[in-house]
């Protein structure tokens, strides 16, 4: 799924491809239209240990995927964000490889939990929290619920995340929320 939009206006557009049956274009008011939108409640908890509860509004990923009828050999969904250093000054920088990547098992991305959010606290996605769609993960530390994801690709490797190229002692693909397992620089 590639979405390909200006931060300031819409529509943007979702190409959708990979490991799929059924390729698919869809701009962001065809998703609203073709997925119905539901409020979820979730903690949103981060590896520096904080957290706070969050009214999501979206749909299941799962929905999306179903849509584009996965190949039996797609086992992994790798996610992109965007890229424009024009609009986030800061990957201009070196120091990062953007643009932001991340990835599940499709099992993940299948689970009902699992959600494509298109909004915040009863308000479309603003670009600070996300827009125009960020991934959410109820069960996973908050670096894998990438934000203003631009491509969803369905592929058959484990795919390579930001963090876990850069700190992988750190941030390991799973990075399952567990209070009993400390990070190695702070207590959770």
């Amino acid at each position: 799924i590639t979405l390909s939009r200006n931060m300031k206006t819409r529509p943007w557009k979702v190409e959708v491809g990979g490991l799929v049956n059924k390729p698919l274009t869809l701009d962001i008011d065809d998703i609203l239209k073709q997925f119905p939108q539901e409020e979820r409640i979730y903690r949103f908890r981060c590896v520096e240990a904080w957290s706070m509860v969050v009214p999501w509004i979206g749909f299941k990923l799962s929905d999306l995927i179903k849509k584009a009828e996965p190949k039996a050999e797609a086992k992994y969904v790798r996610f992109l964000t965007f890229k424009d250093p024009e609009m986030a000054p800061n990957q201009k920088t070196t120091r990062y490889p953007w643009p932001y990547y991340e990835g599940l098992t499709l099992e993940e991305a299948n689970n009902k939990l699992t959600l494509l959010a298109t909004g915040i606290y009863g308000h479309e996605m603003p670009p600070q929290h996300g827009a125009p769609i960020r991934v959410i993960v109820p069960w996973k530390y908050g670096f894998k619920s990438i934000k203003s994801i631009v491509k969803i690709e369905l592929i058959d490797e484990q795919p390579k995340t930001f963090w876990s190229d850069l700190i992988p002692k750190e941030y390991d693909f799973w990075s399952n929320v567990n209070p009993k397992v400390p990070h190695p620089r702070w207590s959770q």
